[in-house]
């Protein structure tokens, strides 16, 4: 017999299949049990008919605990009601291991109690929904850079020094000297780029953030590209046609789990390039319009990143930050120092920065002068001043946060949900 993926049913209409899987769910109604079996890929209803098996093989449909692992065989058959389209009419079933009383339940859990069994809870159908999507993301992603001539270099997440501030590292011993956890792969993106032209690093990063909101993790992954003779006009041209094609691939070959979800796909389907462009100084004004006090050079909080992106239905670009406001690495605007040659690309809908992204100082004594001006320790950096030394040129790159791009994408109001085992101000278990 066939060993099938439920992903993979519709290959089989009218064939018989085995599908190794557990069981999600199960109702009966007198002679006919409904079961609901998952297998990684996908859920898929498997119909019991008594009369159509003998009494044993029926007795056990209706009486395996929840979660226990299954192999079922059954025959395809179309049904438009199904979530896949598909469902199993049941000939037989084995009972690989039966599950204890489980945990969670159908009924409504709260959130601590789901997060403390965060090892079960992504086998539901929400959660295994969103986190297809990241596969899909992350795939995209990478898909699209390799594609487009980038070489994936890995960087270290033990480093000697800091990339975006002092105030969120998180330090360890490393025989008897300090060492961070990884803010950042995007200082040995700029080396490997010299050697390699256009790279992406692709990595968790960890922020000693003191945040509980929706929108921050402790440890989270990002996807950084970086390009040798790359200006920021370039940069961002790249950044579109990059989120553009993650959405799109999203809604090829994810269009299930995103209806699942209750994703309004018509949103996703707007998101195509050019994006709009506002600089930091409209923005400002945006926000000064709409009733907010803000000073000119503060940075955005999540308030004004909804408020800003308000009109539109896309994802917008914010361009030209102060240059106080943004790390030592920047470039300064010709004729206008105070700011950089930087964007965040804000998501619609407020769910705020999915990017960042500027174009890198590439003068040996301009990019002495920032350090000094933050305080960086000369030493930890010697290597990164190198790059100015040893054929500089200009080069750009961005980051992309994959949690909160997962969340965007699938409309989730939290991004703790969009990470297989989330690490948060106030939680490091399970």
């Amino acid at each position: 017999m066939q060993v099938a993926r439920v992903a993979e049913l519709s290959r089989y209409e009218g064939e018989e299949v085995r599908i190794q899987g557990w069981l999600y769910n199960r109702r009966s109604s007198g002679k006919i049990a409904f079961l609901i079996v998952r297998d990684g890929s996908g859920f898929v209803q498997a119909v019991a008919v008594s009369n159509e098996l003998d009494p044993e093989t029926f007795k056990l449909c209706i009486s395996i605990p929840q979660e226990s692992s299954v192999v079922v065989d059954g025959r395809v058959r179309q049904d438009a009601r199904a979530a896949g389209g598909y469902e199993l009419l049941l000939t037989g079933i084995q009972l690989v291991s039966a599950a204890e009383e489980y945990p969670i339940t159908l009924k409504e859990h709260g959130v601590d109690f789901l997060l403390d069994h965060r090892h079960l809870w992504i086998r539901g159908p929400r959660q295994h929904a969103a986190l297809m999507v990241r596969h899909e993301v992350i795939a995209a992603a990478e898909g699209w850079l390799r594609s487009n001539g980038f070489i994936k270099v890995d960087a270290p997440i033990l480093t000697p020094a800091a990339c975006e501030g002092t105030s969120t590292l998180f330090e360890t011993d490393y025989f008897g000297e300090k060492a961070y956890l990884s803010q950042s792969g995007q200082l040995y993106a700029e080396a490997a780029a010299m050697a390699f032209g256009r790279v992406y690093v692709f990595g968790p990063t960890f922020r000693a953030e003191k945040s509980k909101t929706r929108r921050h993790l402790i440890e989270f992954w990002m996807i950084e590209p970086e390009m040798a003779y790359a200006d920021q006009e370039e940069n961002m041209a790249v950044q579109e046609e990059f989120v553009s094609h993650i959405v799109r691939t999203c809604l090829e070959n994810r269009r299930v789990e995103l209806t699942l979800l209750g994703r309004d796909l018509s949103k996703l389907e707007a998101v195509k390039p050019p994006f709009p462009r506002i600089t930091y100084d409209e923005a400002v004004e945006m926000l000064r319009e709409q009733g907010f006090e803000f000073t000119w050079g503060d940075d955005f909080g999540a308030p004004h990143e909804v408020a800003i992106c308000s009109g539109f239905d896309r994802p917008v670009f914010v361009t030209e930050y102060p240059t106080e406001a943004k790390a030592f690495y920047m470039q300064p605007k010709e004729g206008r120092p105070e700011v950089v040659k930087c964007a965040d690309l804000l998501a619609p809908e407020g769910y705020g920065e999915i990017i960042g992204g500027s174009e890198r100082i590439h003068d040996l004594a301009l990019l002495e002068q920032r350090m000094e001006e933050h305080k960086l320790p000369r030493d930890s950096y010697a290597w990164y001043l190198d790059l100015r030394r040893y054929g500089s040129v200009p080069h750009s790159g961005f980051g992309l946060g994959i949690e909160r791009t997962v969340a965007w994408i699938t409309g989730s109001e939290h991004i703790r949900e969009m990470i297989p085992f989330p690490r948060l101000l106030n939680r490091i278990y399970p």
